[in-house]
């Protein structure tokens, strides 16, 4: 197996610890080593897999090169611009399909946390088989343990579980879903987290490629002898649309499979997921760095340098660094994206 990192994110949700510059997968959020080393340390443990590619940003390329062990510079792939992952994705299938067409491909992200690593590969050997058996395309969903409104679901059909695998036929993908509806998904039974890992041979999705998105197929396929020579392909890049490959690709094809996975699993999309991985104290407080919290609860504080004080006052976060300063309650950190929006409109790239 061949696995792609997909690790060109800017990771706008953990401002203002996470920068343009310096964003949430190159940083040690939750232990001694980045999210992106931690994902490639896993990644190299599973058997099945054969080789580890990483794209991302041009601006991030040095920094990864340098900081990443464990990885081949030659396999750090670098895209002209951001334009979603089913470009991304493609151009690398696109890639593997000069000289590694019947091999199967692998795409994870660079700043998720995996507990649980025999399960983790379990699930992996169970997405290459079905991937392998008839051409499917797979991806790994996780069971729900809440009613999340900050994760994509996967629906499936129950009655149409592999070989005894538990994995099943896709029926659709939903966005995150408002508060009521996340609580009818978790209800329902038939729901699980999309956790954004895919699997497919190379010629099966190139194949479905062509049939959904023709037009970045054949673009892509003109691309990818140019990237395999070391030749510039900016000019071609500049006219791909942006997309999803879940929306541009994955609700649109019928041989779609889903792997339950049983490994305990959280994107850390929000500083609001620290609060399911980091032990808080007794009234439910967690403390990065310098701070303090004098009577109040279900708080956060994340501070690299001053120190940072929260009295008399619950369901707090409050991220300090060296020049800019975030307050917001926990039940509003989804908003943080928006921040960042608006000061990127307002000029203050400085900030961002």
């Amino acid at each position: 197996m061949r696995c792609v990192i997909l690790a060109g994110g800017s990771g706008t949700r953990f401002w203002p610890y996470s920068r343009s510059s310096r964003p949430k997968q190159l940083l040690n959020i939750i232990g001694e080593k980045s999210m992106l080393q931690m994902t490639v340390d896993r990644l190299k443990k599973i058997k099945k897999i054969s080789h580890i590619y990483i794209i991302t940003r041009k601006d991030l390329y040095d920094q990864i090169v340098e900081e990443v062990d464990g990885v081949d510079p030659k396999n750090v792939i670098v895209e002209p611009s951001g334009k979603n992952t089913a470009p991304a994705i493609g151009m690398m299938a696109a890639l593997f399909q000069l000289k590694h067409k019947d091999e199967i491909m692998g795409i994870f992200p660079a700043d998720h946390l995996i507990v649980g690593h025999k399960k983790f590969e379990k699930a992996i050997n169970t997405a290459d088989y079905i991937a392998r058996k008839d051409s499917n395309l797979v991806t790994i969903g996780i069971k729900p343990t809440f009613a999340s409104t900050a994760y994509g679901y996967i629906q499936y059909d129950e009655n149409s579980e592999i070989d005894h695998f538990d994995s099943y036929h896709v029926k659709a993908f939903a966005e995150k879903p408002h508060g009521k509806l996340a609580k009818r998904f978790l209800s329902s039974g038939d729901f699980l987290w999309n956790a954004g890992m895919f699997f497919w041979r190379v010629d099966t999705f190139m194949d479905s490629l062509n049939k959904h998105l023709p037009e970045l197929h054949d673009s892509l396929t003109k691309i990818a002898p140019k990237l395999s020579s070391g030749e510039s392909f900016d000019g071609l890049w500049d006219f791909i649309e942006p997309e999803s490959i879940d929306y541009g690709l994955l609700e649109k094809a019928s041989n779609i499979y889903v792997v339950s996975g049983e490994f305990r699993w959280n994107d850390i999309g929000s500083w609001n997921a620290l609060y399911d991985i980091l032990n808080p104290s007794k009234d439910g407080n967690i403390v990065k760095g310098n701070g303090e919290v004098i009577k109040g609860k279900n708080n956060l504080i994340h501070s690299s340098g001053r120190l940072t004080a929260i009295v008399g006052a619950d369901n707090l976060i409050v991220i300090n660094t060296d020049d800019a300063t975030l307050v917001v309650p926990n039940d509003k950190v989804e908003d943080v994206k928006e921040l960042v929006a608006m000061l990127k409109a307002n000029g203050n790239d400085n900030l961002i």
